[in-house]
């Protein structure tokens, strides 16, 4: 595919690429007119050498803190987040009585710590989440054992459909991740729907929820139980209203074009080639 674009390059008037690598190499004399969105975690070094070979290329992250491994003279062009469409989970006024933790069972997720919260909290939790084979080992040594309690319901994977329902009728959403998350999808999914997020300080967390309005930034065990509580009290139609301010499909879009405008005005080309010199 890459291959094809190249040789059509000139039909367009910006190439914005979502694969990590290759487009370093094959359009960086066409640099002036290409962007690339990085989403994965960028505290892997084995792909640093490419950045330092092709530093020309615009790069946009999905949050401030996804930069903070790169090297010093990568082409940032913008941090975009991520944004939806409204409709996908719609708002629910009122909510309901469980804790939902949503995504993959993996050690990073921590569903362990949810678990422990839930317990700990005395609020049933929902867990709609896959198990990859990569996780399998994970999930039946060190998950398994803890969903054998009344308050813990382990549902699986679950479609779209019924993620809208799942995320809308909770209390709270629990992310209680262990790595540097580059953004998150399920935090914004969750304040679309008007449900309040217990989220642990790590990665992008503390740039995508607003604490205290759209949810509540913890460091602990204690802390997350705690703003169990805390979230009964949160204000629904606020949470939709975080969402709707920074996180729609329409916000998104509206930041993509001002990067494409400001890569076409040759200012990041300036700046690089400042930073280059230095």
């Amino acid at each position: 595919m890459l291959n094809t674009i190249r040789r059509q390059a000139d039909a367009f008037d910006v190439i914005h690429f979502h694969v990590d690598l290759l487009q370093h190499v094959l359009f960086q004399d066409l640099t002036h007119k290409c962007v690339t969105t990085l989403h994965g975690r960028l505290d892997l070094p084995d792909v640093w050498p490419v950045y330092y070979a092709f530093p020309h290329m615009p790069l946009v992250s999905i949050s401030d803190d996804q930069r903070r491994p790169m090297p010093p003279h990568v082409n940032w062009l913008a941090t975009v987040y991520h944004g939806l469409p409204s409709s996908v989970c719609p708002f629910h006024q009122r909510g309901g009585d469980y804790l939902a933790f949503l995504g993959r069972i993996s050690q990073e997720k921590r569903p362990d710590r949810a678990i422990e919260i839930a317990k700990r909290a005395g609020v049933p939790l929902k867990i709609a989440a896959k198990v990859d084979k990569a996780d399998q080992e994970y999930f039946e040594e060190v998950i398994r054992p803890l969903l054998d309690h009344p308050l813990v319901e382990f549902m699986g994977e679950i479609n779209e459909h019924e993620k809208s329902s799942f995320l809308g009728h909770a209390l709270a959403l629990l992310f209680p991740i262990d790595w540097p998350e580059p953004f998150g999808l399920v935090m914004i999914e969750a304040m679309s729907a008007g449900t309040p997020v217990i989220a642990w300080r790590h990665g992008s967390v503390s740039e995508v929820i607003e604490d205290g309005s759209s949810g509540l930034v913890v460091d602990s065990i204690d802390q997350a139980v705690s703003a169990v509580d805390q979230a009964r009290a949160m204000s629904r139609k606020r949470v939709r209203g975080c969402f709707e301010a920074r996180f729609t499909a329409a916000r998104m879009a509206s930041n993509y074009v001002a990067a494409y405008q400001t890569l076409l005005s040759g200012a990041a080309r300036r700046e690089i080639a400042s930073r280059v010199a230095a």
